[in-house]
């Protein structure tokens, strides 16, 4: 029987400085070389574009949940472009369909999802993201780690997996 490989939720901001684009394209190959396929925001900006263009290079499989009913915006590095026209209520998919989720720096609509997976019982491996203090509890509890580097948060998810 066919195995189905873990799908790695990538969640980040679209505004993000150079060094988080170069730690999202390193954490999208790292996520490919482990034969996992990576799940993002799907859109041609910030980690979205990044990460997907990280694990395409590492010739990896790419799935872009989009918040648009197009696929006008979408990377080009996705393998597959999912239209939702549900905004930001696309974030619940994207955790939804994610086995593990790495947050990386972002705003509101990364918390969302940081959120949204604590809620729906999904691993969150923060990667450079302060989540703040009210989130505190379920990083004692485990719900939330913290990784110091791409490779150390792809390890995590290993072994979340």
């Amino acid at each position: 029987m066919h195995q189905r490989k873990p799908v790695i939720g990538v969640m980040g901001g679209h505004k993000v400085t150079a060094s988080v684009m170069d730690m999202a394209h390193e954490l999208g190959g790292l996520i490919a070389r482990r034969g996992w396929v990576l799940l993002c925001g799907g859109r041609d900006v910030g980690v979205m574009a990044a990460s997907a263009r990280g694990a395409k290079e590492a010739g990896g499989l790419v799935v872009g949940i989009l918040p648009g009913k197009s696929t006008a915006r979408a990377s080009a590095d996705l393998d597959v472009a999912i239209p939702t026209g549900l905004g930001d209520g696309r974030n619940l998919i994207n955790v939804y369909a994610s086995d593990v989720v790495i947050a990386c720096p972002g705003a509101l609509g990364t918390l969302s999802e940081v959120v949204f997976a604590i809620k729906h019982g999904k691993p969150v491996i923060l990667l450079g993201l302060d989540a703040g203090s009210a989130l505190d509890k379920y990083r004692r509890g485990g719900k939330i780690r913290n990784a110091h580097s791409p490779n150390d948060a792809v390890e995590q998810a290993a072994a979340c997996l």
